[in-house]
């Protein structure tokens, strides 16, 4: 089964690849390697926003990081011509939560992207990761994601 059905069976559609918003590209490619800039959280409704153990909970923290996921995944998509089909592996991921000094679930929260990976990607979506607590985010987002993925 093809990237694009395991998407369709999940019930995601990506978004156009995410146009950044500063004086940077969303992705560089070195080799076989793709970076991707960091995804912040937002779905069809805007950004998602919150500070993780103040006014949000784990739950949505790894739905927000999903999100990012999938943002992540369509700009491998254009970096790949548009097809998905070209990404062998996902390597790294970097997640940056938006949390209280004594919130200690980010982990927790990441895992929303991480498992999104793994369920729409298979082997090919397990990767090493770290999960590090932010201050504060871009625009008051609750999430932001970047990561180096594989493509041939």
């Amino acid at each position: 089964m093809s990237i694009e059905d395991t998407l369709a069976k999940l019930g995601v559609t990506l978004p156009d690849a995410p146009a950044p918003a500063a004086n940077y590209v969303p992705f560089v490619q070195v080799g076989d390697l793709v970076h991707v800039s960091g995804q912040i959280s937002m779905d069809e409704n805007g950004l998602i926003t919150g500070k993780l153990g103040a006014d949000m909970e784990v739950d949505a923290g790894a739905a927000a990081a999903r999100r990012c996921a999938i943002a992540l995944l369509a700009q491998v998509k254009a970096a790949c011509g548009g097809d998905l089909e070209r990404l062998v592996r996902a390597v790294k991921l970097t997640g940056f939560v938006n949390s209280t000094a004594d919130f200690t679930d980010q982990p927790k929260v990441i895992n929303g992207a991480s498992d999104f990976l793994v369920e729409a990607l298979g082997e090919k979506g397990r990767h090493a990761r770290s999960a590090v607590s932010a201050a504060a985010l871009p625009l008051g987002v609750a999430v932001e994601i970047e990561g180096i993925f594989q493509i041939r």
